[in-house]
């Protein structure tokens, strides 16, 4: 199966941080990231592309083998888990592989979602609806033990009216989720870029990993010899995470947001 290569793509704030694979056109900005359209017009594209549209995969940031031991730690495999913005990823069938029994997927792409609903329609425990994550209504409150997001907060920051709709997406996830519900948010956004974001949107109880940003790396660093089972030093300002892992470390923070029993959002 052909992989796409994907590099970085960091603007220069680092408020929008996501991977753009190498053959994306060149005249697509970041502020597509948030446009249905953009979507719908890459995984059309992808399938097309691929041969066979059961083979097309691409997973953001990280693979599932390699998240595994966090989840296991905080999400326990009966509880019930919504990831969002899914696209093409294979994620979710590692977490249905590794014994999960309830895994919820929303994307804005109607094209990925359809062809995922296809692909996965004899695993029952695997669901697939297109969904805009910035209204999530079709769900209750406190319909989710957890939800999983692997680049789309960071996808929404590149868009247009970021902050304003990097707001909507937090709120619908602390409203989705139950008391003491995990969030697991997996970004290249360092904690004086994304603490505020996330603390003025619920009301949450929050921990710190790393993980290495490289899929397959061979160099030896810093972050790479911190476990990623065990949290990193967090401050409001991350002076305490900078001390641990250096100036600009080439990591994934990974963000467990426990929703406090009393969920007042500030927005």
């Amino acid at each position: 199966m052909r992989t796409k290569k994907p590099m970085t793509k960091m603007m220069g704030n680092a408020t929008c941080g996501t991977k753009m694979p190498t053959n994306s056109h060149p005249t697509t900005t970041t502020a597509a990231y948030g446009e249905s359209w953009y979507w719908d017009k890459r995984y059309a594209s992808s399938s097309s592309g691929s041969g066979s549209e059961s083979e097309a995969s691409f997973d953001w940031y990280q693979k599932y083998p390699s998240l595994a031991p966090l989840l296991h730690l905080y999400i326990p495999r009966h509880h019930r888990v919504l990831v969002v913005g899914c696209g093409n990823s294979a994620f979710s069938e590692g977490m249905v592989n590794d014994g999960y029994a309830q895994v919820f997927n929303i994307d804005i792409s109607s094209v990925v979602i359809a062809a995922m609903q296809r692909k996965y329609s004899s695993c029952s425990q695997l669901k697939y609806m297109k969904m805009d994550v910035r209204d999530m209504n079709a769900f209750e409150a406190g319909s989710f033990d957890a939800v999983v997001d692997k680049g789309t907060l960071d996808s929404i920051l590149c868009g247009n009216n970021s902050q304003e709709n990097a707001a909507k997406m937090l709120q619908e996830v602390g409203r989705v989720l139950k008391d003491r519900g995990i969030y697991l948010l997996i970004t290249y956004g360092a904690p004086n870029y994304r603490l505020h974001l996330l603390r003025n949107s619920c009301s949450w109880t929050i921990k710190l990993h790393v993980i290495a940003g490289k899929l397959l790396s061979e160099e030896t660093s810093q972050c790479q010899a911190w476990d990623l089972t065990f949290p990193v030093p967090l401050d409001d300002d991350g002076i305490s995470t900078e001390a641990v892992l250096g100036k600009n470390p080439d990591v994934h923070y990974i963000y467990v947001c426990i929703k406090d029993k009393k969920h007042e959002s500030t927005i």
